[in-house]
This record gives structure tokens, C-alpha cells and sequence, in this order.
């Protein structure tokens, strides 16, 4: 495999494989992480990924580490059940890359990307309605709402009122016209970033329903972590990381005091936490991979242990 994944170090430092552990990759995308993994010690890995593409590039790989790669094409956020299904209901370690892969970032035909003219498609598991489907369809109100919650678009009512316009034209159709359509409504961004950048982004955690499936797959790893496992996520931007950090410090008992004002609150009893933080805050990319990998920069890593029995965090 040639493709290297962000943090890689540090996140086999934070998982740290064992002889005999048994693992999860909820994301396979280019087999980075996998291989690295099974490379580290003689375990066994489940490799889930949604995306077909990525399941059938891990043939090779699996055909390497025979009997101890098992390539699942699902959604990370379904493994408790996928995992059932194969008897496995206990995990030492699950590892999560959120977002989208490289592969499919470079892939005109898959519509995820601005540097690319391609079909507007965005779709990870090539199914179901796509960002085309979204911008020909959706209200101006509805849509300026998207780009604004998912995006964090501050010209959102701006970009929806254009996009809305060039469709009563013609359909939207492809990436480059859409990129068009934001660009001529949008002034350049002084920090290089190109100006249709967020819009694309909220139009592909839409498609893919990308934060309930983190929600999903952060409960599902926290409930399968044997004692002693980890939960290792790399996150690439902020509505990713709050939900990553908000879960983990919740799930160590650093959520919030209940307020002296709500008596009710008060009253409950709080439960002892089976998981404690392994990053009391995040750990970023250093400027030597920064510089080899552009795509590192956004990159933050937390990870999570799960207590062995009787132990308090």
C-alpha cells in the first residue's frame, strides 16, 4: 500500500497493538492504518469501510495478512452488529480517520473535490441521494441552513440565493459549476483557502450523514473496548472534534458539574467512568509532516482508554 496516513506514528503509539488483540479500523480507506497494525504485531484486524472502491483495494493487503485482515463493507457506525454477526463482542482497540480519503478526494469521478471537474456526486457508498440531488432540490432557506451549520459558512444566504438562481437556468450537474457559482458570489479568502471549500464540505457531511455516524460509531467502539482497549480518532475539523471531544470527556466523567440551580441534577447519583483520557487534550501533527503532507494540517488525534474492571479513572 502506498498510501500513508496522517499521525500514523501517534496513533499507533495511543492504540499500541498487542500479540493476540483483536481490532477495529472503522475507516480502511487507502489500508494505511491496517497495515500498520497488523504489521505492529500478530493480531487480527476487522477493516470496515462503506465506500465498495476501498473494500475491493483491500483484497491485496488481505491477501497478505491471511486470516488476520477482515475486510467488512459497512458503516463504521453499524460494526457492534456487523461484528455480531462474524461472534466478535469484545475489541482491544478501535481506530477512526474521520472525513473523507484521499482516494476519494482524487477521484474526479466521485465528485468530492473543487480541484477536479467531475459529476457532482460525493456519495461514499454510491448510493442514495447525491449533492446534485441536494442543490436542484432543497429550498433556499433550507439550504443556506445546511451550508451554514455543516459548513460553518458565514455567506451561506449569499451562496444559496446564487445557487438557486443558476438552477432555474439549468441543473447543477457538475463540480466545477458549482464551484463557479460559489466563486462568482464569494471574494477570494485572504488565508489561501479556495472559497467554495466549506460549501463542498457541507454538502458531503449531508450526503453521508457524516456526524450522526461518528455519534453511531463513537457509542458502538466505546461499547465493544474490552478493558484495557483504546479508542483512537483522528478528526479534520471542528464539528468533528467537538463530537469527538465532547463523547470522550463524557464517557471519563470530565463532563460539566450538574448547575447549583437545578436540584434535580444534583440529586443523581454520579456514575463511577469506565473510560479515561489517554490525551487530556488533543495531539496535533508535527510541522515536519505538516510539510510533506498539506492535508496533516487540520489533523487532531484523541484517544480513550477503557478501565480494566474496578479501576477509576
Amino acid at each position: 500500500m502506498s498510501h500513508v496516513p496522517v499521525m500514523l506514528a501517534e496513533v499507533l503509539q495511543a492504540l499500541s497493538p498487542r500479540a493476540g488483540g483483536v481490532y477495529a479500523d472503522g475507516t480502511f480507506g487507502g489500508g494505511g492504518y491496517a497495515e500498520a497494525i497488523l504489521a505492529a504485531a500478530p493480531c487480527t484486524l476487522y477493516a470496515f469501510d462503506r465506500d465498495p472502491d476501498a473494500i475491493a483495494r483491500g483484497a491485496a493487503l488481505a491477501a497478505r495478512f491471511p486470516g488476520r485482515l477482515h475486510l467488512i463493507e459497512a458503516r463504521f457506525g453499524d460494526m457492534l452488529d456487523r461484528l455480531a454477526e462474524r461472534g466478535v463482542t469484545g475489541l482491544d482497540g478501535v481506530v477512526l480517520d474521520l472525513g473523507v480519503s484521499s482516494f476519494q478526494l482524487d477521484d474526479p469521478a466521485r465528485g468530492f473535490s473543487l480541484r477536479f471537474d467531475g459529476p457532482l456526486d460525493m456519495r461514499m457508498e454510491k448510493r442514495g441521494p447525491s449533492a446534485a440531488d441536494l442543490v436542484n432540490t432543497l429550498p433556499e432557506r433550507e439550504l443556506a441552513e445546511l451550508l451554514w451549520t455543516l459548513g460553518e459558512e458565514r455567506a451561506s444566504r449569499r451562496i444559496a440565493r446564487a445557487i438557486v438562481a443558476a438552477r432555474a437556468e439549468a441543473p447543477i450537474t457538475t463540480t466545477g459549476r458549482l464551484a463557479r457559482i460559489i466563486h462568482s458570489v464569494m471574494p477570494r479568502d485572504p488565508s489561501g483557502q479556495d472559497s467554495a471549500t466549506r460549501s463542498f464540505q457541507a454538502l458531503r457531511i449531508r450526503v453521508n450523514d457524516e456526524l450522526g455516524e461518528i455519534e453511531r460509531g463513537l457509542s458502538a467502539a466505546a461499547r465493544l473496548l474490552s478493558p484495557g482497549g483504546r479508542l483512537v480518532v483522528v478528526a479534520f475539523h471542528s464539528l468533528e472534534d467537538r463530537i469527538v471531544k465532547r463523547f470522550m470527556a463524557e464517557a471519563a466523567g470530565r463532563a460539566p458539574a450538574p448547575s447549583r440551580h437545578d436540584p434535580a441534577a444534583l440529586s443523581r447519583k454520579r456514575r463511577t467512568p469506565r473510560f479515561a483520557l489517554l490525551t487530556p487534550r488533543a495531539v496535533l501533527p508535527g510541522a515536519a509532516e505538516i510539510a510533506a503532507n498539506p492535508r496533516a494540517r487540520s489533523a487532531r488525534m484523541r484517544a480513550l482508554l477503557r478501565l480494566p474492571e474496578g479501576e477509576a479513572a
